[in-house]
C-alpha cells in the first residue's frame, strides 16, 4: 500500500531536529513520495538541499506563495523565473491568493498568480494553488484562462460542493488533508459527494495536523490518518483510497527524468 504526500514543507525549521527520522516514519507508514512547494526566495536553498539529500523521494516545486507577495514581488518573481529556466521542477507552486491574513497586496497577488500560470503553460507544468478565503476568486481567474491549458491541485481544499465541482470541471484535483478529520469542519460532507477519482492526499506539514494530533506539528506520516478518514467517509477500503489517490497524484505530476533531475540538482544545466 502506497501513499503520496502531494504537499509538505519538509524543509522548514520545524523539522530541523529530526528531519531524517520524520521521513523514515513516513516511509514506514507507506508514504513513498513527498512533493515540496516553495514559499519565497529565502526558502529556495533549504528546499533544494532537501531534494538533493533525498532525490528519489523529495520532489521540488518552484513558485512564489501569495503571502510572500509584497512591494518587492517583481524581484521575487524574477528569481522564480530564473530557477524555472535553470532546471526541471515537478510543478509551479505554491501559488494563488490569500485573503485571510492581509488584503494589502491583492492586486499584486493576482498579477503574480497569472504570471506564474503563464510560466506553467510555457514549461508544461501543473500548478499547485493556495486558495485561503479565495476559492471563488481563483475559480473566476482560471475561467478566464485558455480552456484546458492548466492543470494541477487546489491545495487544502475546504470549499463547497459547488466549488468542488467547478474546480473539477476546470481540470483540477482537490488536495485533501488534516481538515477532513476536524470535528464539525464540514469537509467530510462535501467529500462524501465527490468521487475518489478527483482527490489527492496531502499534509501541508508542519501545519494542519489531523486528529488526534490537531494543534501539534504535522508530518508526512500522518497522511495515512487522512486516508483512513477518507476511507471511512467513502465506505471503502484503505487500500482503495491508497491506490486511487496515488494514481491521481501520479497523473498530476507525471514526473521528469530522474537522471536529468540529478544532473541539475545544483541548478546547472546539462547543456
Amino acid at each position: 500500500m502506497e501513499f503520496i504526500d502531494t504537499h509538505a514543507h519538509l524543509y522548514v525549521k520545524a523539522f530541523a531536529a529530526d528531519r531524517e527520522l520524520m521521513i523514515e516514519r513516513a516511509h514506514a507508514n507507506g508514504v513513498s513520495t513527498f512533493y515540496l512547494p516553495n514559499i519565497d526566495q529565502e526558502s529556495i536553498p533549504d528546499l533544494l538541499a532537501l531534494e538533493a539529500r533525498f532525490p528519489e523521494t523529495c520532489m521540488a516545486m518552484m513558485g512564489l506563495h501569495p503571502c510572500s507577495v509584497k512591494e518587492d514581488y517583481e524581484t521575487a518573481l524574477a528569481e522564480v523565473r530564473s530557477w524555472l529556466e535553470r532546471r526541471p521542477f515537478a510543478a509551479v507552486g505554491e501559488i494563488g491568493l490569500d485573503l485571510y491574513w492581509d488584503k494589502t497586496f491583492v492586486r499584486e497577488q493576482e498579477d503574480a498568480f497569472l504570471r506564474q500560470c503563464a510560466w506553467a503553460r510555457e514549461f508544461n507544468l501543473p500548478i499547485v494553488i493556495h486558495s485561503r478565503e479565495s476559492t471563488a476568486e481563483l475559480i473566476a481567474l482560471l475561467r478566464k484562462e485558455p480552456k484546458g491549458t492548466l492543470s494541477g491541485i487546489f491545495h487544502c481544499f475546504t470549499g463547497t460542493l459547488t466549488q468542488a465541482q467547478e474546480i473539477i470541471d476546470l481540470g483540477f484535483y482537490l488536495g485533501i488533508g488534516g481538515v477532513l478529520t476536524f470535528k464539525n469542519g464540514g469537509l467530510d460532507q462535501v467529500v462524501s459527494e465527490i468521487s475518489l477519482d478527483y482527490l489527492v492526499l496531502e499534509t501541508d506539514a508542519p501545519y494542519l495536523a489531523p486528529v488526534p494530533h490537531r494543534g501539534k506539528r504535522n508530518e508526512s506520516a500522518y497522511v495515512r490518518l487522512v486516508a483512513e478518514k477518507l476511507a471511512e467517509i467513502k465506505k471503502c477500503t484503505l487500500e482503495e483510497v491508497a491506490a486511487v489517490t496515488t494514481a491521481n497524484a501520479r497523473n498530476v505530476f507525471p514526473g521528469y527524468d530522474l537522471a536529468e533531475k540529478h544532473a541539475n540538482q545544483q541548478g546547472v544545466s546539462k547543456n
